[in-house]
């Protein structure tokens, strides 16, 4: 039986599963990616400047799954045995393939990620993109895309918490329609991971 909660933004089609993986499942995962994956410090251009992103990253997948963002192009590295087992299971749940997978660790409440879409040339003009959330609950939020000159509106942004363990979907026009962020959490010290799924068009690079 399916988990899968939808999420109220006109035009867009996201979905949560609150608990896609048991407590159990979702701890020991945490800890194995926190050893097995090599996290970095990615580079990233913000208002002309190059700066170090606030969290570490790791761009992983198949071999001809490059990823450009922020000007930057990231070479994947391989599978780590517990993502390679924990992607069929992500595409059975989503309904699609994924060749990609880009992890992040939010070492505490200070780290975050800024307003932005998922919406690089080789990710498709409809991607779907999978995240999976460990470790700490963090808020996330969608805010609808304005013209240029156009004032917030009330409704704009719509926020989530995103548990342990948790499953979120975008597909469809959401990347075109919304932006989406991690703001920074006070006082939070535990760590999150988070695991967004992709697949890249080798035939766009």
């Amino acid at each position: 039986m399916s988990g899968w909660q939808p999420i109220a933004l006109p035009g867009a089609e996201v979905d949560l599963w609150p608990q896609w993986l048991d407590t159990a499942e979702a701890d020991a995962l945490l800890d194995e990616l926190r050893r097995a994956i090599a996290w970095e410090v990615h580079r990233i251009s913000l208002f002309g400047r190059e700066v170090a992103s606030p969290r570490l990253s790791c761009w992983i997948g198949d071999p001809d799954a490059a990823y450009t963002y922020s000007r930057r192009r990231f070479e994947p590295r391989p599978w780590p045995v517990a993502l390679a087992a924990l992607r069929p299971r992500i595409e059975r749940a989503c309904g699609t393939r994924f060749n990609s997978v880009l992890a992040n660790l939010y070492r505490d409440g200070s780290d975050a990620m800024g307003w932005h879409s998922d919406d690089e040339p080789e990710l498709g003009a409809r991607p779907v993109i999978a995240s999976l959330s460990l470790g700490a609950e963090r808020r996330f939020r969608f805010r609808r895309r304005r013209a240029r000159g156009e004032g917030v509106q009330p409704g704009d942004t719509t926020e989530l918490m995103l548990p342990h363990g948790s499953l979120l979907r975008m597909a469809g026009d959401t990347q075109r329609l919304c932006r989406h962020d991690l703001p920074r959490m006070r006082n939070l010290a535990e760590a999150r991971i988070n695991l967004t799924f992709r697949h890249i068009d080798t035939a766009a690079h």
